[in-house]
């Protein structure tokens, strides 16, 4: 079967003949891909394929031998499902090789059924749509607000995940940021997984909202190539806004068997022979892809001068949400790589402080959380290590993007303020009651819980060198002050705040529960009963040793966490001690719906206070071994 090749085909790549070619060979290799996988998604793919052909051939500027070049524009596929045409895309490229295109969803091949940073090309992990832009938009804001670089975004999306709420919380926030270096590209082929879409072929449905919301909208046959070309070029020059790009093509362009058919999504072509004699046959055209301009650096940034670590001393009673935003200040003096993004709460996490400080390096993202977690990853992308910040309850708005990260190998610092029962009056909407949970089902992440403003600072440095995600959990209230400014941490490990070799019991709490706990061991030790306590501020991953050599000593365990009982500080526990025999655990936690109230009255009413600390460590001293 002859190819363009073969044919002695004119290779200028601002040829538009030469788009239509290459636009060819894309929409054959996605095919060809698909059908050695034994699936995937080919008519998703063959869709775009005109539309990433003018892209690679004319627009686009990567430089594929040094992916990791901070003046290379970036490629983000929302619609990661079109996969094919992705790395159809890096063959033309010559970024890799025929070969290893037809290794496509086999196991051990790095090209996954969606694209994930294994390979140095992908930026972040897509496949849950409606990520993609919000993502770039976060490299955008790199580019404009701290790289100053003149790199592009291009995101290309399909018209079924324009239906989610995150894609519009990206226009909202790239229009306000004035991001034109940001450039959408709606492939519109009309056809979703099972049905049309809401608009099907509507253009104005989407170009009109887009306009609304601030953004420059063009309109185009997306399967001509000359129109792409202008569009692009259009969007390339456009100052003060982002440009969206919606085109309308079929989904399966070119094969009789697909094109624009439904019940045709998401998996390979029956007759792939038939199809790719139709579109022509196999080429091996090769792009040779503009370089960025090299006489461009990313600005440097300078921290700061006069850096001064906040300290607090035994008298003083300090909410570990103040202590992070004056250590996240300090941070940001010390290191030029640490941002900020809040959802409109900073005055209440106190990451205002780093923003008065470091106002270049503060981003405020209102109260759009999928939004301000995607920023995150995709500031990450470019080198910067970004702390994100809200109440921990309104993570759960987020958490897709959350696990997304993981995918993305993404490093990632995020604080969640106001948790539990103990936030008091505000009622249960906004008392994080399963966060904790949430984080450690994490792939790659670390969970901490710090019970005073030392620690709480401590904890800020470790989470700024962890390597993957890592999450904090700050109180609301003051709490008394019980660690020194001196005192070392680390991610895994725990505090023995009492113990003797009389223990009959031990107390695991953290946060605010740990002040509790610290009382019931007073109560008992009134009482006779000698009881162990444990800063467990460390809940993922949790210091097995030190429970497990507790759980030795004393044969009786009493954990305390202001969370449901499920997956939380218990769980973590009863985890690091599966393989023990003969311990005995009591796990105190909310369980119930709880109301408003004052916070001592609410830790109370929900049995995880000094009080139910102490019943539950007086019933198992009393219990006969083995109980």
């Amino acid at each position: 079967m002859l190819g363009a090749a073969d044919r002695g085909y004119d290779r200028d790549m601002n040829d538009a003949a030469f788009w239509r070619e290459l636009g060819q060979q894309l929409l054959v290799d996605s095919i060809r891909a698909s059908d050695a996988a034994g699936s995937g998604h080919p008519t998703s793919s063959m869709s775009a394929a005109d539309l990433i052909a003018v892209l690679l051939a004319k627009h686009l500027h990567y430089d594929f031998g040094r992916p990791e070049d901070p003046r290379n524009d970036h490629l983000i596929f929302s619609k990661g499902h079109a996969s094919p045409l992705y790395y159809s895309f890096l063959k033309a490229a010559g970024a890799i090789t025929d070969e290893d295109l037809l290794t496509f969803r086999k196991l051990g091949s790095r090209f996954e059924g969606h694209p994930t940073p294994v390979l140095p090309w992908v930026d972040v992990a897509t496949g849950s749509l409606g990520q993609g832009l919000p993502i770039g938009v976060g490299v955008a804001l790199a580019g404009k607000r701290l790289d100053h670089l003149p790199y592009r975004v291009w995101v290309l999306c399909g018209d079924s995940e324009m239906a989610e709420g995150s894609i519009w919380e990206a226009f909202e926030h790239a229009a306000y940021n004035g991001l034109d270096n940001l450039t959408a590209i709606i492939d519109v082929n009309r056809l979703g997984q099972t049905r049309q879409t809401m608009h099907g072929w509507d253009l104005d449905s989407y170009a009109e909202r887009a306009r609304a919301f601030g953004w420059h909208a063009i309109e185009i046959d997306g399967h001509d190539v000359e129109e792409i070309d202008g569009a692009f070029a259009e969007a390339s020059h456009m100052e003060g806004r982002p440009t969206v790009v919606v085109a309308r093509t079929k989904k399966g362009k070119g094969a009789s068997e697909v094109e624009d058919l439904e019940g045709k999504h998401g998996k390979p072509l029956s007759d792939p022979e038939k199809a790719i004699e139709e579109l022509g046959g196999v080429r091996s055209l090769r792009v040779e892809v503009a370089r960025p301009e090299r006489d461009g650096a990313p600005r440097k940034i300078d921290p700061g001068h006069g850096v001064q670590w906040p300290r607090w001393g035994a008298d003083d009673k300090v909410a570990t949400r103040r202590a992070y935003g004056d250590a996240l200040a300090a941070l940001g003096a010390e290191r030029a790589d640490v941002v900020a993004l809040d959802g409109e709460v900073s005055n209440s996490t106190f990451s205002e402080l780093f923003a008065k400080a470091h106002p270049e390096r503060y981003f405020e993202m209102f109260i759009a959380e999928q939004q301000m977690v995607a920023a995150a990853v995709g500031l990450q992308v470019r080198g910067y290590r970004p702390f994100a910040s809200t109440f921990a309850a309104f993570f759960t708005r987020a958490y897709d993007f959350v696990r997304m990260a993981a995918i993305s190998r993404a490093r990632l610092c995020l604080t969640g303020s106001h948790a539990g029962v103990a936030i008091g009056e505000d009622g249960p909407s906004q008392m994080a009651l399963e966060d904790l949970a949430m984080f450690r089902a994490v792939h790659s992440s670390v969970v901490l819980y710090p019970s005073d403003p030392n620690q709480a600072a401590a904890l800020v440095r470790l989470m700024a060198d962890y390597p993957g995600i890592a999450y904090m959990r700050t109180s609301r209230g003051a709490t008394p002050t019980i660690y020194g400014p001196d005192d070392r941490f680390e991610i895994g490990g725990s505090c023995v705040l009492r113990s003797s070799e009389e223990d009959q019991v031990t107390l695991i709490g953290a946060g605010v529960t740990l002040h509790e706990a610290l009382k019931a061991a007073d109560d008992l030790s009134a009482q006779g009963v000698a009881a162990r306590v444990i800063d467990l501020y460390s809940v993922k991953p949790v210091d097995e040793e030190t429970v497990r050599q507790a759980a030795a000593d004393t044969g009786a365990i009493v954990t305390v966490e202001d969370h449901w009982p499920e997956g939380g500080l218990g769980d973590a526990v009863l985890a690091a001690l599966a393989e023990v025999d003969g311990v005995r655990v009591r796990k105190l936690a909310v369980t119930e719906m709880p109301g408003s109230g004052k916070p001592e009255e609410l830790i109370h009413a929900y049995g995880i206070d000094a009080d139910a600390i102490v019943a539950a460590a007086q019933d198992l001293v009393r219990a006969p071994a083995g109980a």
